[in-house]
């Protein structure tokens, strides 16, 4: 019906500035991304010890599996503990470990009980030993389940894992494997540790703060952003709605302008 090239907006019929001014995806996001902030500020408000925080974050994290679930969502990250946390108070950050291996222990039968999918990512080499032989034991129990992909970033840094995927290329290379020709984005996208994920369609940050922390750094370059004041403890499936009408809302181009998406979905 259309040309290829551009259009003209003031050439449009009525029905068709209609389609164009509405135009805006309606499906869910694929894969959506989380950092949970505020756990802390959301016990010190309470007079609690930070830890109960944390606690109540879990909480927060089995809401949001349940809906992403159920809402048939493909793939949900969460940056559960960064590279930069080890900063933190020493007994804060044992505290975090007990309560990730506890987390683990409790939550991967009901994982694998709902047919999700656990993928643990980051460099697991520093947990110790007991730690990182449950996690194996966790996504080796939900590997072959076809559902949500969960997946929990501790002891991830976004420039960790472009750094990593880098010295695999660079081995590759000196071993003869890989053609200095044949570096590509595609092939770094190939090296990170989540390149069998689709890239998050929705990023979302509680807690108020607006960056993204070295969380995905390469995976969010196209990614919606959406940041809420509400503490992580107290994000439930209308916060997750919200954000998730915020991204249907939007137009994603990639680059293209919106006459050109006007155009195929005319033609569509």
């Amino acid at each position: 019906m259309y040309p290829s090239g551009m259009l003209r907006i003031d050439e449009l019929t009525a029905e068709e500035r209609a389609v164009y001014a509405t135009l805006k995806p309606e499906r869910l996001p694929q894969h959506v991304a989380i950092i949970m902030d505020g756990n802390g500020r959301w016990a010190q408000k309470r007079l609690m010890p930070r830890i109960m925080g944390h606690h109540a974050g879990v909480r927060a994290v089995r809401r949001i599996v349940e809906y992403c679930a159920k809402q048939n969502i493909e793939v949900l990250s969460l940056f559960a503990f960064s590279s930069e946390n080890w900063r933190r108070p020493s007994d804060e950050v044992n505290l975090l470990m007990e309560l990730f291996m506890t987390t683990l222990q409790s939550e991967v039968d009901k994982l694998d009980k709902n047919n999700i999918r656990l993928k643990i990512i980051g460099d697991k080499t520093a947990f110790p030993e007991k730690l990182q032989e449950r996690i194996r034991v966790a996504e080796a129990q939900t590997e072959n389940n076809s559902g949500l992909t969960l997946v929990i970033a501790a002891n991830y840094g976004g420039r960790w894992d472009i750094t990593q995927a880098i010295r695999k290329i660079v081995a590759g290379v000196a071993s003869g494997h890989i053609q200095e020709q044949d570096i590509s984005e595609q092939l770094v996208n190939d090296h990170l540790v989540t390149a069998e994920l689709p890239e998050p369609d929705l990023f979302i940050r509680s807690g108020g703060e607006e960056r993204i922390s070295n969380f995905l750094l390469w995976q969010l370059a196209y990614t919606e952003f959406f940041f809420t004041e509400d503490l992580w403890p107290d994000f439930d499936h209308n916060q997750l709605e919200i954000a998730i009408k915020s991204f249907k809302s939007r137009q994603r181009r990639f680059g293209h302008t919106g006459e050109q998406l006007l155009v195929k979905t005319m033609q569509g």
